[in-house]
């Protein structure tokens, strides 16, 4: 089997700017932003109440919500196979409305693992996740996961034998990706709750295997 499958068939759909250091391009946006949301609260268009509601809402997703739908494919084949069918429908069975993106869910096996980037920035699926790493933004790993990801996944402490498959997904403005884990041995008979707790972010990234129970 080859090293990896990069899947970057499709348009990124990302606003192009020439290359710059990380700290530099971030700054460039922070700035950005806050001069677009002071202007929009100026012109009435919104109020700051509610700018502040959305970043006290956003600050409050973990990636406990997406390991709460790791669990549950984990326990209902069922609901597994629709999520790999339909991934925004599926999560929205368990209360996680996500409108402005599709979410594609890859699943890892015994022959395959996925692991996702986003390129040229940070794509991440926010409303199951939370907030992205700060190394899942940076140009190293962007780039590195790419050329090397076996290197990179090593430096995580995941080592895969060469006979696995190795896909690395590149997410883009438009589409998300989630990574079920493979559900470690020994948890045979545990519930949801107590299988969530075995699912890390960086497990629904790739770079990661779920934790095993401590039982």
């Amino acid at each position: 089997m080859s090293d990896h499958d990069h899947l970057h068939d499709h348009e990124h759909g990302h606003a192009h700017s020439p290359p710059q250091p990380d700290d530099k391009v971030h700054s460039y946006y922070q700035i950005l932003g806050i001069a677009l949301k002071e202007l929009l609260i100026e012109k009435g268009v919104v109020e700051a109440a509610e700018v502040r509601r959305q970043i006290e809402h956003r600050d409050s997703i973990t990636p406990a919500n997406g390991a709460k739908v790791v669990a549950r494919a984990w326990s209902d084949p069922a609901f597994r196979d629709r999520l790999l069918r339909d991934g925004n429908a599926a999560v929205a069975e368990l209360g996680f409305q996500i409108t402005t993106t599709k979410l594609v869910a890859v699943e890892n096996t015994a022959d395959e693992h996925n692991v996702v980037v986003c390129t040229l920035c940070s794509c991440y699926p926010r409303d199951l996740l939370g907030l992205p790493p700060s190394w899942y933004k940076s140009r190293a790993y962007r780039a590195r996961v790419v050329r090397e990801p076996r290197a990179v996944l090593a430096e995580f402490g995941t080592r895969l034998t060469d006979d696995v498959m190795l896909r690395v997904h590149d997410s883009t403005a438009d589409m998300r990706f989630l990574v079920i884990p493979r559900r470690p041995a020994g948890t045979e008979g545990m519930n949801e709750d107590a299988l969530a707790a075995l699912v890390t972010r960086d497990a629904m990234i790739g770079v990661s295997l779920a934790n095993p129970p401590t039982h």
